[in-house]
This record gives C-alpha cells, sequence and structure tokens, in this order.
C-alpha cells in the first residue's frame, strides 16, 4: 500500500521503534529523508544512520542506530510533524519557532536546504516547517 506521507512515516517509524526501545529502524530512503536524518544526528537525536540496499524491492532504505541515556531512556523525547500534504505550514523568518524554548528543534526546508530553525535564522531564511524534534 502506497504511503500518502512518507516523512510523517519516517516520523512515526522512530517514535515506534523508540517506545519499543529497538537499536535500530529501517525507513525506505529518500533525499529528504535522509536530509532530515542529518538533522538528526547533527542535533544528538540518534547515533548514526546509513544507507542500505533493500531487501524487499529496489528502493534503497536508511537504517537508523537510535541514541540511548545510560538508564536505558531515549535521547528522543518526542517527533511531531507539522507541515503535511493537507496543510503545508510555511514561515519567515522572523516567525520560525522556537521549540520547548529552545530545547527542543524544528526541522526546515528551506531554499538553502533541509536545516534546524536555529541555522534558518542564523541564515536569515524562512521556509516549511517539516517537524518538531524534542
Amino acid at each position: 500500500m502506497p504511503v500518502t506521507d512518507p516523512v510523517a512515516d519516517m516520523l512515526a517509524r522512530i517514535r515506534n521503534a523508540v517506545t519499543a526501545r529497538h537499536a535500530r529502524v529501517r525507513v525506505p530512503a529518500s533525499k529528504m529523508k535522509m536530509a532530515i536524518a542529518d538533522v538528526l544526528a547533527e542535533e544528538g537525536f540518534i547515533k548514526s544512520y546509513a544507507t542500505q540496499d533493500s531487501a524487499r524491492g529496489p528502493q534503497p532504505e536508511i537504517d537508523i542506530e537510535l541514541l540511548y541515556k545510560d538508564g536505558g531512556d531515549s535521547v528522543l523525547a518526542g517527533l511531531q510533524r507539522v507541515s503535511r500534504p493537507g496543510l503545508r505550514v510555511y514561515v519567515q523568518r522572523r516567525e520560525i519557532p522556537r521549540v520547548y524554548g529552545g530545547l527542543g528543534v524544528a526541522i526546515m526546508s528551506t531554499p538553502r536546504g533541509v536545516m534546524t530553525g536555529r541555522d534558518a535564522r542564523r541564515q536569515n531564511v524562512g521556509g516549511e516547517v517539516l517537524c518538531y524534534v524534542w
């Protein structure tokens, strides 16, 4: 069955893997998902990610290694999809949201690529708010 919102599917798979305390999760690869995984790795929410050929079909997969604290709790407390196919959310550079007072991260798609809201604010660009991560 085709997925209508691949980014929401990726976030749901990560959220479910964290809830089940899995060490890693695989999601179908795309350029947008690779960019989101890159931001998650840079911000320290996941340990690492790598692309691999899929055993299920021709599309490669992203193998995401999740990061946990010493007590077994996940570093990733929450993921929330903001912009979706039925309702795109765009913001100007002055309206970029702060997530949990700066403790979380807004991941944005800008004309200069996928980046955090903090980076977009520094580069003076607005764009589409993809998701919030905390």
